[in-house]
């Protein structure tokens, strides 16, 4: 059993990932459509799941960068990937404050 858990991992991770990393954008393009329809979701979490977009695009740009200037994958510039991974650290942070922000509106029924 562990020696086919092994082959299937290895298996896995032999397989480019590139395409499905980029049409992943089509599903949560749908999510974001579907989310700014809904009213009872404050702004605040819309705009920190559409901060997500953002962290995207930067990890994009700050990756060609790397393999272009450094010849490196951006996990192996540590600058630059703590650069990159700081924007999900703050849509991250913009979701959860909207989040705290519905828990401190709903009204507490305490008997």
């Amino acid at each position: 059993m562990n020696d086919l858990f092994i082959k299937l991992i290895e298996k896995l991770a032999s397989i480019d990932n590139t395409a499905l990393f980029a049409a992943s954008i089509f599903p949560y393009a749908i999510f974001l459509f579907y989310l700014y329809k809904i009213k009872a979701v404050n702004n605040l979490v819309k705009k920190g799941y559409t901060l997500t977009v953002l962290f995207v695009f930067i990890t994009i740009v700050v990756s060609i960068y790397t393999l272009n200037y450094y010849n490196k994958t951006l996990v192996e510039v540590d600058f630059f990937h703590g650069l990159a991974e700081s924007f999900l650290t703050l849509s991250d942070l913009v979701i959860l404050l909207g989040f705290l922000k519905i828990l401190n509106n709903l009204e507490v029924n305490n008997s």
